[in-house]
């Protein structure tokens, strides 16, 4: 067992055992011995234990790897917003134009930010799906250099999944200058911001799209509206 494993199971487990220790520190046997086969029985009767466990830990290295990177992922790329620029309530959003819970999220990020006038909405393209996925986020970000962001994320999102003809549609819905956009695309500055998200969304243990940074945590997939606003302190 490498010495990585191992220190990671001795995490998982000294975690699992604070999750039972208060309800079982009045039963606990004197001594070490005791204190490990009361853990372990604790764990045989409710198995689920070990995996809330788990979550504490990814979820708490995730934070710690935030207070890190914070000022980065908070940062838009410029025009990659949408709601209140100056809002005081930051959600920033890890997305893929191909990922269907992305899809699905919009309506609650739009609700968000129809009723919050301090929300600011950053988004980060993380294209991890599909080859057009790519296409698809440096069109998008072309579109914010334009200030037309919104109008894209929408269209591209009601066009479907990203192809040729999806990303062309919705970057004529959006108005976008496409000769303009065309040099953004070219520009190895749009290449570099992409590559920049890929390398945050290691460094904080993203699991996929979309994945969500508010007040101070990582929050994973479509967590709804309700999560969302309460994360942002709406």
């Amino acid at each position: 067992m490498s010495q990585f494993r191992t220190i990671a199971l001795a995490s998982l487990f000294g975690l699992a055992g604070g999750l039972v220790g208060a309800t079982l520190a009045p039963m606990l046997p004197f001594g070490h011995a005791g204190q490990v086969k009361a853990v372990r029985e604790a764990l045989l009767e409710r198995p689920e234990i070990l995996s809330e466990a788990a979550e504490k830990l990814k979820s708490g290295e995730a934070e710690k790897q935030l207070a890190q990177v914070a000022p980065q992922a908070l940062k838009p790329f410029p025009g990659a917003v949408i709601g209140n620029p100056q809002g005081s309530h930051v959600l920033v959003e890890f997305m893929d134009y191909a990922c269907g819970y992305c899809r699905a999220s919009e309506a609650d990020v739009a609700r968000l930010v129809a009723a919050d006038p301090q929300a600011k909405v950053v988004f980060r393209q993380l294209p991890i799906l599909t080859p057009e996925s790519v296409d698809a986020a440096k069109m998008a970000l072309a579109a914010a250099k334009q200030g037309k962001f919104a109008a894209f994320h929408k269209a591209m999102f009601a066009a479907g999944r990203p192809n040729a003809q999806t990303i062309a549609a919705a970057a004529q819905s959006a108005g976008i200058d496409m000769a303009a956009a065309k040099q953004v695309i070219a520009d190895p500055a749009t290449q570099a911001e992409i590559e920049a998200n890929l390398a945050l969304a290691r460094n904080l243990g993203l699991g996929g799209t979309p994945s969500w940074i508010a007040g101070g945590k990582v929050l994973g997939g479509a967590v709804g509206y309700d999560a969302l606003a309460a994360a942002i302190g709406g």
